[in-house]
């Protein structure tokens, strides 16, 4: 591992899930547009970078824990609800006007301590199950470094997702293993920790299973690695924190 390991911008990402009958659970995918720096034309989780308003509510919060995390969750709900429309992370029920008021101030500019405010709303950071943890550890074609919490959280029901028209340009609900052959025909680009996150979760049948999974494993920093093997130089992460496929040649890899 010859590469040195810059500070990434903390982000989060959440993988939102919506279980079906008699069939593998559907996971919230969007496409980012292809103005966007970084994974330009991706399919992605919501999620992005934590805001300083995030860390500053996390730290008002006055919570037992990581302020880290806690500011990780806090950009999780934030993000989500303005890309994608869904209040994930709250503990009321949301109508659709509701959640459009939100939207659109959070588009404003607002942060999201004003809206929890202007709403009464209560957080609940406790639905987003921590799931990973990654940060890249090479540099080469790499546009942004972020250091990504991941979280899961059960899809809200009675909401619809829509896409915000400036950052995403589609979103669709698909089981993990469906949106790899997606992919894979062409229809579709993922970047080396989504698929590798992806391939993980289609490994389940239930949020719950996800859940259980998530917590059986502890988090730790997943930062690939260039090695050779054979003469081919492939990208690796660690083979003990549940990744069915821990290593992809370096040709076929897509990177932020």
């Amino acid at each position: 591992m010859s590469e040195n390991i810059g500070n990434g911008r903390p982000a989060a990402t959440v993988v939102i899930v919506r279980d079906m009958p008699a069939a593998p659970p559907h996971i919230l995918m969007m496409e980012r547009a292809a103005s966007m720096v970084f994974a330009s034309g991706a399919l992605v989780f919501p999620g992005g970078a934590v805001d300083p308003a995030d860390r500053a509510l996390a730290e008002a919060l006055g919570l037992d824990g990581d302020v880290d995390d806690i500011a990780a969750r806090i950009a999780a709900i934030r993000e989500t609800l303005e890309e994608s429309g869904l209040g994930i992370g709250f503990d009321n029920v949301l109508g659709e006007a509701q959640l459009t008021d939100m939207r659109a101030a959070l588009a404003d500019g607002a942060s999201l301590a004003e809206v929890v405010r202007a709403h009464k709303l209560r957080l609940a950071l406790d639905r987003l199950v921590p799931f990973s943890r990654w940060h890249p550890a090479v540099a080469e074609h790499v546009t942004r470094i972020f250091d990504t919490r991941f979280y899961l959280a059960r899809a809200p029901s009675g909401q619809d997702a829509s896409v915000d028209a400036t950052e995403n340009v589609r979103l669709f609900w698909s089981a993990a293993q469906d949106t790899i052959r997606r992919c894979d025909a062409g229809d579709g680009r993922i970047i080396f920790p989504t698929r590798r996150n992806l391939e993980r979760l289609a490994l389940f049948g239930s949020f719950e299973a996800m859940a259980a999974h998530a917590a059986s494993i502890p988090v730790e920093m997943v930062r690939p690695w260039i090695e050779e093997r054979a003469g081919e130089r492939y990208l690796c992460i660690p083979d003990h924190l549940g990744y069915p496929v821990t290593s992809e040649p370096l040709g076929r890899v897509r990177r932020g």
